[in-house]
């Protein structure tokens, strides 16, 4: 489970440290004199080998000590120095805070911060989602980005990159290696206790695909939402996934009281803006059979690792494959119903790099001009959607200015390697941002597609080398699972179901807009947002809809502080690491 855990480091006075877990968090350890390991969370490694990996410990070879089936932070010791990681994806969150001499580091950027949130920031990545992956949403304290760990001596703090993807292997090479990863990773919840395991079964591939590699292993309870709003097709996949295993399978049939978009009230806030805590009553009802349960498995990840966009198309020009490139674009817009040639130009600005990107958008913001965009937009490494229009003047001098702070500071990196991890690390953000709602519920959530070595398996992958079949990677990693599952070519997606709920709470939604913080501070014109959502809300057409829900939500975060939520069996102490 995604629980708390936070400790104090002093520098120049060596690394006595307490940690404090909630959740029954578990914690091992593995000491030869000065050198000491400490695994917090789920760990696949056996006793022998946290020992043996104490020499990797004494070498200085971080990113060994990442590389166990499972979810988990790293506490290594080696004299005079400590490294601290968490996961790939930033599920494990790290945040640290410099005073003076000592270094105070923990899993919450709330349980470090003095001050209020950065609304600049908080503003920044609402219209131009994450370029500041160091910042946290408090100005005092610093955010590891997944991959990275934090290296604490008696001199300056440093990041150290742990990502270590194998190289490029072809989908025909790396798929076993995927699939048995995945296996393992979903393998490993099954065997950690007793008892059932509860399990989301949406009908799509991800969720499945957990679901059918965890039932031969043990008892698993199912659970699928639907309701006149979502996809009948996916609840008929999910039905027909648990009788092929033959498991519990338990369906919620919600109505206008699950609708999105309530924001009940003791709903528990955490760190940032959670997507989910506009779902909360949608969520309590269908995940209600899994509270208490040992594990929760999800399919959330699985997106990330087996899909590859629009950015392939950059990364062919950048590779200087341009009549390739071209050729893909139009096949590709051709199947979307739209014309090639402005797809074609906005590759075309892509291939040209992040710093680029990332100067034009902040010219953009500043000048409040943006160009227009057709129904289909190809990926780009800076997306300014509806939002960037919600800002007033000196919103826009805000985020141009963080903007080109980005921009001064990026190096320029592949297309799709880009794409791939800042996809992988939002995902990461949305799960740990829903812990203190899981926790709530007492559901304890197990997101196996995030564990590193699944994640490494697919980066790894050749994103040239994948076909323009809907997550190939998938079958050819799985072979054994059912071929009417993996030849789903469609996904259902919850686009009517978040407009009716828009209409349900509108005059709410309104207040919760005019009296945020974002508007009151003078970043969010409230009635330029107001009028966009009054246009979801009467259905005309769901174009800004996401940016709409990160408004929401971020208002809602605003104005409800972040609590400390316990999960049940929750035991409080000092451990000695």
């Amino acid at each position: 489970m995604n629980s708390t855990f936070e400790v104090m480091w002093t520098a120049g006075t060596g690394p006595g440290t307490a940690v404090r877990t909630g959740g029954g968090v578990t914690i091992r350890t593995a000491v030869d004199g000065p050198i000491q390991l400490t695994i917090v969370g789920d760990c696949g490694a056996t006793e022998e080998q946290l020992h043996l990996a104490l020499g990797a410990v004494a070498d200085g070879r971080w990113a060994e000590l990442t590389t166990w089936t499972g979810s988990y932070w790293v506490i290594a010791d080696r004299p005079g120095e400590r490294l601290v990681g968490g996961d790939l994806a930033g599920l494990r969150a790290l945040f640290y805070r410099r005073t003076g001499e000592a270094v105070r580091w923990a899993s919450r950027a709330c349980d470090l911060a003095d001050g209020s949130p950065d609304l600049p920031l908080l503003a920044a990545r609402l219209v131009a989602t994450d370029h500041w992956t160091d910042r946290s949403f408090y100005p005092d304290v610093r955010a590891v980005p997944g991959g990275q760990a934090l290296l604490l001596t008696r001199g300056p703090v440093r990041l150290i990159d742990v990502t270590a993807v194998p190289g490029r292997r072809s989908l025909d090479e790396g798929a076993p290696f995927f699939g048995q990863a995945l296996t393992d990773a979903v393998a490993l919840r099954m065997r950690s206790g007793a008892g059932p395991v509860g399990a989301d079964l949406s009908g799509g591939l991800d969720s499945s695909t957990a679901v059918l590699l965890a039932a031969p292993l043990g008892e698993v309870r199912a659970m699928t939402y639907s309701d006149p709003y979502t996809s009948s097709e996916d609840t008929a996949f999910a039905i027909r996934v648990a009788e092929h295993v033959g498991i519990r399978h338990h369906i919620a049939s919600g109505g206008p009281a699950q609708l999105p978009f309530d924001f009940a009230e003791g709903v528990p806030a955490g760190d940032e803006p959670c997507l989910s805590a506009a779902n909360s009553a949608m969520e309590a009802a269908y995940l209600a059979p899994a509270a208490g349960l040992r594990c929760h498995l999800t399919g959330h990840g699985g997106d990330v690792v087996l899909s590859i966009g629009s950015a392939r198309f950059a990364g062919l020009l950048q590779a200087g494959h341009r009549r390739e490139a071209h050729r893909k674009v139009v096949a590709w817009a051709r199947a979307q119903n739209t014309a090639p040639g402005p797809v074609w130009r906005q590759v075309k600005d892509a291939a040209i790099g992040y710093s680029y990107a990332l100067t034009q958008a902040a010219s953009q913001v500043a000048s409040g001009c943006f160009p227009a965009h057709g129904r289909v937009r190809a990926w780009s490494w800076v997306q300014l959607g509806a939002a960037a229009s919600w800002l007033t003047g000196d919103g826009r001098e805000a985020v141009s200015g963080l903007l080109r702070q980005a921009a001064h500071r990026a190096a320029d990196r592949p297309a799709v390697e880009f794409a791939q991890w800042d996809a992988l690390h939002f995902t990461g953000a949305c799960s740990r941002a829903a812990a203190p709602l899981d926790a709530s519920r007492r559901i304890r959530p197990g997101h196996p597609f995030l564990d590193n070595q699944v994640v490494r398996a697919a980066f790894a992958v050749d994103p040239f080398d994948r076909p323009h079949v809907f997550k190939a990677l998938l079958a050819a990693a799985l072979p054994e699972l059912p071929r009417w599952l993996t030849s789903r070519q469609s996904k259902g997606n919850f686009t009517s179901w978040r407009l009716a709920g828009l209409a349900r709470h509108l005059p709410r939604l309104r207040d919760l807009i005019r009296t945020s913080p974002l508007v009151t501070g003078g970043l969010i014109d409230a009635g330029a947002a107001i009028r966009s959502l009054d246009v979801l809300a009467r259905g005309e057409h769901s174009t800004g809809l996401a940016d709409l829900h990160m408004l929401l939500v971020s208002c809602h975060w605003l104005a409800h502080p972040p609590t400390l939520v316990l999960a049940a069996g929750h035991a409080e102490g000092a451990t000695r690491c």
